[in-house]
């Protein structure tokens, strides 16, 4: 960024200010901030006079350390883990957290828009000594797959939830589009004209260089292509014939041939997978590691999605074909694609 990222402007207030006034104005009791890098520029640039200020030496090691430390402050019942760069989310979506805790008391609360997982995510202090003792550059996530029963997904009608910045990137096109975050964002299923049904298709959920990859091949291949995506155009995605905005796959027109590809690297890989299944695509990739798979899949099973059909989601996805670049591991799970089809027809010919 060339500078702190908390003090980048945006309507002559720095990130960090705007995501703090949200916070002031929810009914939060208490504010912990925690600095790293640049916490001497960055405490000077904040009112501090409701703030908890925790400086984190260890910063360099990931964002692990300072969860650790900003936990150990915390006297509440329960912590909202809030982003400096996100700025977006409002007050509201911080109280329905906060009243949903106080009326359910469940271990984790994750909000989501339109199907979406986002941030903050709330932790009950039952977890706190588990989250304290967790290791190296993790966040909350790490332990969601011991507490699937204690995870209560709140909807909210807020994408800014969704919205962070870490990119240049992501400041200029966010700082334009930011006070429209909340509420809908437009159509939930955008299509190019003149579309016609018969190709079979391809499901891309992620925007990541591996979808844009994938989505070059399926159309190479005459496949029909929807990338599942909450704020992607299909103005930016030439090889795309429908965004969908909400990860709902009932949204997608009825179809016999459905070959799904995860590839939301973490952010909704449980939801994907379980819209997959429930949508009984004829194929499933999740792009993931086997331990990581293996969370998903636990994850989805206390959430009573059947083990058999969860056998058939293939991950790691694609051939064994050495594959490193987002090009090749496009190649190699196009491939299995193409084999699992030709397989399907021989049994139904």
């Amino acid at each position: 960024m060339g500078t702190p990222k908390q003090l980048l402007q945006i309507d002559g207030e720095t990130i960090l200010e705007r995501t703090l006034k949200n916070v002031r104005a929810s009914n939060a009791s208490e504010i912990v901030l925690v600095l790293g890098h640049a916490a001497d520029e960055i405490e000077k640039s904040v009112a501090t006079q409701d703030l908890k200020i925790v400086r984190n030496p260890d910063y360099e090691h990931g964002m692990g350390t300072s969860l650790r430390r900003g936990l150990a402050a915390v006297e509440a019942d329960a912590a909202l883990i809030v982003l400096a760069d996100q700025p977006w989310i409002s007050s509201e979506t911080y109280n329905r957290l906060i009243e949903s805790h106080e009326e359910r008391k469940p271990q984790i609360i994750v909000p989501t828009y339109r199907g979406f997982r986002g941030n903050p995510v709330l932790l009950d202090r039952s977890v706190f000594q588990e989250m304290q003792a967790l290791k190296g550059d993790v966040g909350c996530r790490a332990i969601f797959g011991d507490h699937v029963e204690g995870i209560v997904k709140l909807p909210v009608d807020d994408s800014g939830i969704l919205r962070d910045i870490d990119s240049r990137d992501d400041f200029e096109k966010l700082g334009i589009a930011g006070s429209q975050t909340s509420g809908s964002t437009g159509p939930l299923l955008e299509c190019r004209e003149n579309l016609t049904s018969g190709p079979p298709e391809l499901v891309l959920v992620g925007r990541d260089a591996v979808v844009r990859a994938l989505a070059k091949l399926g159309r190479l291949l005459n496949f029909t292509v929807t990338v599942v995506d909450p704020f992607l155009r299909i103005s930016a995605l030439p090889d795309a014939d429908r965004i969908l905005h909400a990860l709902d796959f009932s949204l997608l027109p009825a179809g016999s041939e459905r070959y799904c590809v995860v590839a939301s690297r973490g952010q909704f890989d449980e939801e994907a997978v379980a819209q997959a299944v429930l949508a009984d695509s004829s194929y499933i990739a999740l792009l993931a590691n086997k331990k990581r798979a293996q969370e998903v899949f636990r994850s989805l099973e206390a959430e009573s999605i059947p083990a058999a059909k969860l056998a058939g989601v293939r991950a790691p996805a694609g051939l064994e074909i050495g594959a490193e670049t987002p090009e090749e591991i496009a190649l190699s799970i196009m491939s299995e694609i193409v084999a699992t089809r030709r397989e399907r027809e021989k049994l139904t010919s």
